[in-house]
């Protein structure tokens, strides 16, 4: 490796100078950085490739990953619809139906996303159907970028209509009721305004069909704080406007309201600080929330529109044990899926909010949609877990019993493998689960090649999710681990905060302790271990490798947040200041990121575990410039003769709409890295 040049680049924070002499990094325009990436792309391709367990741990990945895949339908307008892919496909295809019998054979083709481009780095992120079932408004994303460029065809002549909005980025498309036209949210163009503003002022407009976007009608904006962001939704019945405010990831939301014919000012609903809300129907004036205002693990609540302060409110649903993770209204009842102990269960409540009926699901697993109607007594849901493939299912909530709607069929013996789960203890004594899943008869000897994996951050839960790549790894003698650290919505808001500013060092002692538990209980040893955790969770086999690298056999960071002292400057990273902390600004939040942050912690002398750091050349939410950053200095300090490699895709981003060749030829590279580095 050509050894790189180092800038003198030092900074003062809070009274301690640091070094960043790899800066020149975060500029991907820099004639130095393409070279850097071209090199480290050739390595690392020759390391990988020069594997002979590749062909064939991709060749059986490939076979895998060929059956049928549907999603649970969605009815509006008189017809279900659902994404289909026959196996192979770059990207789904969305298909019609008006009968229940919903497969290809019997419906109607929509849109063919994988006629976007030629090799399926278009992908369609979000579709919206208007009330009259006439128009289809969607968003298509772009080689995984997160910005998003809507458009609207006719359902009936399958032809595009002139509209074209561009720079959205995570909106909704809510339909007027007379299908006129559609909200949605937008920022600056990027070239109006100073690169950090790029993903500011954010704004809602309304779109009416056969327009130009300059004409569009501003709903609302913030002028005196450009940090907040808005997202729109109208009632089912026509009725009602609500707004979703924001200033971060870790914020909550606060939900603004108005009558949607009357033209008055909207004003805030619901206006707790830091809790999270979401409108789930109505019944003329009497407004449905799940929330978590007063209740950890959330709740179901009535507001009157017409009586709406909070002292009126009424609990429907209460909390209980376990998390309220998502709720639909279907005929007169709540159809709730909880998260008990990390996985997942489905029950139902009269609109009294009495429990009619707790569901029997296959086993251990994750609810991965909920779909359904308030004027139909049918919904649908998709289920999965580590050793169960997406399955929809059916339930008459008049009959609540759960049919197969439809299930896939494939070339793998599920009966021979077996998933559990373990409850360990990390370091301050908090008892944390983890699944763990493996050939059945597996002999604790301390020798078996194992992969654990997890996130612990953001209040996302790390749910049992059916992956082909995971089964060829226990097909081939491996055990897959996953731990459901502090930092996710496991337990509800507490779990959250317990791993969030400055207890994040608790995710990482969770980690460590998952670790040490497989170690200690002889599933596998340190050599036999590897790690791997994308985006936050890159973070976190980041650090966790640095903290103790005596614990682990190979170490996979993709698409990591590496440099906690300058995040937020780089696109969307300013939102996650609530989760993780703003360094440059507050020294106290200096003093507790200092210590964990990858890019600071890298050690001379240090004998570091094998390493590939993935990320992808357009990712706008973490930016190439961490893994580019880690790279160079990991590689600069690496003393010995264990490989450290960066993996940089093109054609993708953060992992939105990942088309399925890049997707098996990624998998590949990471079982066949982890193959090579525990059985070397």
């Amino acid at each position: 490796m050509k050894k790189l040049r180092m800038d003198n680049v030092i900074e003062n924070y809070h009274g301690t100078n640091i070094a960043d002499p790899f800066r020149w990094l975060e500029d991907p325009q820099n004639q130095e950085t393409i070279n850097f990436i071209d090199n480290q792309l050739q390595e690392t391709r020759e390391f990988l490739d020069n594997n002979s367990n590749r062909v064939a741990i991709k060749e059986r990945i490939t076979e895998l990953w060929n059956y049928e895949k549907f999603s649970a339908p969605y009815k509006k307008a008189g017809y279900y619809y659902f994404s289909y892919n026959d196996g192979m496909k770059n990207q789904p295809l969305l298909y019609r139906s008006k009968g229940l019998d919903i497969h290809p054979t019997n419906a109607e083709l929509v849109l063919d996303p994988n006629s976007f481009s030629n090799d399926g780095t278009k992908a369609l992120s979000l579709y919206s159907i208007s009330p009259n079932g006439k128009y289809m408004a969607y968003c298509v994303s772009n080689s995984g970028s997160d910005w998003q460029t809507i458009k609207v065809m006719s359902l009936d002549t399958k032809e595009l209509l002139p509209d074209t909005i561009e720079w959205s980025k995570f909106t909704p498309l809510p339909w007027l009721p007379d299908s006129s036209g559609f909200m949605y949210s937008r920022y600056p163009n990027p070239a109006t305004v100073a690169p950090e503003d790029s993903s500011r002022f954010n704004k809602v407009y309304l779109h009416k069909l056969n327009t130009e976007q300059q004409a569009d009608n501003l709903v609302i904006e913030d002028v005196k704080d450009k940090n907040k962001s808005f997202r729109p939704q109208i009632s089912e019945d026509g009725q009602y406007l609500f707004m979703y405010v924001a200033k971060g990831s870790a914020s909550g939301n606060m939900i603004y309201c108005r009558k949607l014919a009357e033209n008055t000012e909207i004003k805030p609903l619901i206006a707790v600080e830091k809790t999270i809300s979401s409108f789930l129907g109505n019944d003329e004036n009497i407004l449905y929330f799940l929330t978590n205002i007063n209740a950890p693990r959330f709740k179901v609540i009535a507001i009157d529109y017409n009586n709406p302060e909070q002292e009126y409110w009424r609990d429907i649903v209460a909390e209980g044990l376990d998390v309220i993770d998502n709720v639909i209204m279907i005929k007169d009842h709540f159809v709730t899926a909880t998260l008990h102990d990390a996985y997942y269960q489905i029950i139902i409540y009269n609109k009294l909010g009495q429990l009619i009926k707790r569901l029997d699901l296959p086993t251990l697993g994750a609810i991965t949609a909920l779909s359904g109607k308030s004027d139909s007594n049918i919904f649908y849901f998709s289920f999965s877990s580590y050793l169960y493939p997406n399955t929809v299912f059916k339930v008459d909530v008049e009959n609540p019993v759960v049919k197969v709607q439809w299930k896939p069929k494939m070339n793998f013996n599920f009966e021979s493998y077996e998933t559990y789960q373990v409850f360990y203890e990390s370091k301050d004594g908090t008892k944390i689960p983890m699944f763990i899943s493996h050939k059945k008869g597996l002999i604790k000897d301390s020798n078996n090649p194992t992969f654990l994996y997890s996130y612990g951050g953001f209040n996302v839960p790390r749910i049992p999710e059916f992956k082909v790549p995971d089964l060829v790894w226990m097909e081939r003698g491996g055990i897959f681990a996953v731990a459901n650290l502090r930092g996710g919505s496991e337990y509800g808001e507490q779990w959250h905060e317990a791993g969030m500013l400055e207890k994040k060092q608790n995710v990482f002692n969770d980690f460590i302790s998952a670790a040490e538990y497989l170690i200690a209980e002889k599933y596998t040893s340190p050599k036999k271990l590897a790690i791997k955790g994308r985006s936050n969770g890159g973070l976190l086999t980041a650090a966790c490798m640095l903290q103790r690298p005596d614990l682990y056999g190979a170490v996979i960071s993709q698409v990591p947040v590496i440099d906690m002292l300058r995040y937020h400057k780089f696109t969307v990273g300013r939102f996650w200041i609530p989760e993780y902390g703003d360094a440059e600004n507050n020294a106290e939040h200096f003093r507790f990121m200092y210590p964990y942050s990858p890019l600071h912690n890298v050690r001379f002398g240090t004998v570091y575990p094998p390493l590939m750091i993935m990320t992808a050349k357009t990712d706008d939410r973490v930016v190439p410039a961490h893994s580019l950053k880690f790279a160079a200095t990991m590689q600069t300090v690496n003393l010995g003769n264990n490989p450290i490699l960066l993996r940089v895709e093109f054609g993708a981003g953060h992992g939105l709409g990942k088309p399925t060749h890049l997707l098996i030829n990624e998998q590949s590279d990471v079982y066949a890295f982890i193959d090579k580095m525990l059985n070397s």
